[in-house]
């Protein structure tokens, strides 16, 4: 039982609910920057962290480097007080700090907490009593409390009494005009009942609906949970998919007359592959957590290699439609629509078009791709093409083997696809019917 500093608490409780209180935003990515917005938005003064001195000299002139956040609302945001940069320093000046980094995995599939981590030891020193950490990256569940615990607690802080720590994962949809930050309900664990409420005072006037929980286990395994879900259905559409394929019928025929059902069933679709921050990630983050308490999770494991089995399945379908043209994969001219992880977005963390570009150009392929939301192929941490995006035009598209569409953006020209494609691979299901230079994969 921490026996509660009553003074600090109020104090910092009363700073959030009246908008005194400076927010600090670790992290001014995908998940970092809306949250910034939200909270410049409604009245509270802002600093936002970041390591990389190019994003913070973009914000700092008011441009986004995010295409579905407009250079209009940073600008705005400035104007309100917004402080970008990259001085640590600064994070002595806020009451409340937003942990917002990646949590990728290592090569051996791993969890990669170094981000978190070093971001943590960053912050320390320059901490101080009276502020509210939270934690939003995806992680397994005991991390807030194994891991920035006792670093803070460690920096002479009492968490519970004279700091406060929370777990509260982040739910960005990236390109989802359905909804945004402040109407996706926001789940928040406490370390103690008084972090619980200083998280809920954090977040209440940002976010529409604020669900506590217990703890901060209980909050990290939500998150894991959410997607979790997502990536076994996603599993079992694909290896359905391949089934299907198999009895030459076509998969999102069926998906689309199930989904008729008013109940009972939801309906997901399959890919080429899982793309994105979340799906591809999380589900290992527990099966590795698992282990630790002597747990094999075969559910989640076996969607798992079926979802990293989609790119090759893909290939393989690709060199049999182009064998069949008498063809081979080998020095074929072939152009990847859409790298993008998911339609109509310009972000490409774990975007399963890189690792089929990678598939093909490993088997000898002349690798090209077309994608209006990501003009030049952008530094990654793993993979490197110099390429830029071709320009979809009738000669362009008749100069290629093989067009294999791999995310399907709306203002793809599929009309224009479709005449001039000698072949198409068409893995997400855009074209309905029968087409003679057409593969469903």
């Amino acid at each position: 039982m921490v026996n509660v500093n009553h003074q600090i608490k109020q104090n910092l409780q009363t700073k959030l609910e009246n908008k005194q209180a400076i927010i600090g935003i670790v992290g001014l990515g995908y998940v970092g920057l809306p949250l910034m917005l939200r909270y410049a938005d409604i009245g509270y003064k802002v600093i936002g962290l970041d390591i990389d001195q190019s994003k913070v000299d973009a914000l700092g002139i008011g441009k986004s480097y995010i295409e579905h956040i407009d250079s209009k609302k940073i600008a705005e945001a400035l104007s309100k007080g917004f402080k970008p940069t990259t001085d640590f320093h600064a994070a002595s000046e806020c009451d409340a700090l937003i942990l917002c980094v990646p949590t990728p995995l290592n090569k051996y599939r791993e969890p990669d907490l170094s981000f978190v981590l070093q971001t943590t030891e960053a912050l320390i020193p320059h901490m101080r009593e009276g502020q509210v950490v939270s934690l939003e990256s995806t992680t397994y569940p005991g991390t807030t409390q194994e891991e920035l615990l006792p670093r803070i607690e460690q920096a002479g802080l009492k968490v519970g009494k004279t700091a406060f720590l929370v777990y509260s994962p982040e739910r960005e949809d990236p390109g989802n005009p359905n909804f945004e930050t402040s109407t996706i309900p926001k789940v928040v664990g406490g370390h103690t009942l008084a972090c619980s409420d200083i998280g809920v005072a954090l977040y209440q006037h940002a976010i529409d609906k604020v669900v506590p929980v217990s703890s901060t286990k209980v909050a990290e395994m939500t998150k894991l949970l959410e997607n979790i879900h997502r990536a076994v259905n996603i599993g079992l559409v694909n290896e359905m998919k391949v089934v299907a394929d198999k009895m030459g019928i076509d998969i999102h025929e069926v998906i689309n007359a199930a989904a008729t059902k008013p109940f009972g069933f939801t309906a997901y679709y399959p890919g080429p592959g899982l793309g994105g921050h979340c799906i591809p990630i999380d589900p290992f983050y527990l099966t590795w957590k698992a282990r630790e308490y002597g747990l094999h999770t075969r559910f989640i494991e076996l969607a798992g290699e079926v979802n990293t089995g989609m790119p090759t399945w893909v290939i393989s379908k690709l060199t049999d439609a182009l064998n069949e043209q008498g063809k081979s994969v080998k020095g074929a001219k072939i152009l990847v629509l859409g790298i993008a992880y998911k339609k109509n977005v310009d972000d490409m963390r774990e975007s399963p078009s890189v690792e089929l570009m990678e598939l093909l150009e490993s088997k000898g392929a002349l690798v090209s791709y077309s994608d209006p939301h990501v003009l030049t192929f952008p530094k990654m941490r793993e993979h490197h093409f110099d390429l830029d995006s071709t320009e979809l035009t009738a000669e362009s598209l008749a100069g290629f083997d093989c067009v294999l569409l791999a995310t399907d953006h709306d203002n793809f020209d599929y009309d224009l696809i479709a005449q001039h494609a000698g072949l198409i691979i068409d893995t997400r299901g855009r074209y309905k019917g029968q087409m003679n230079n057409l593969v469903k994969a």
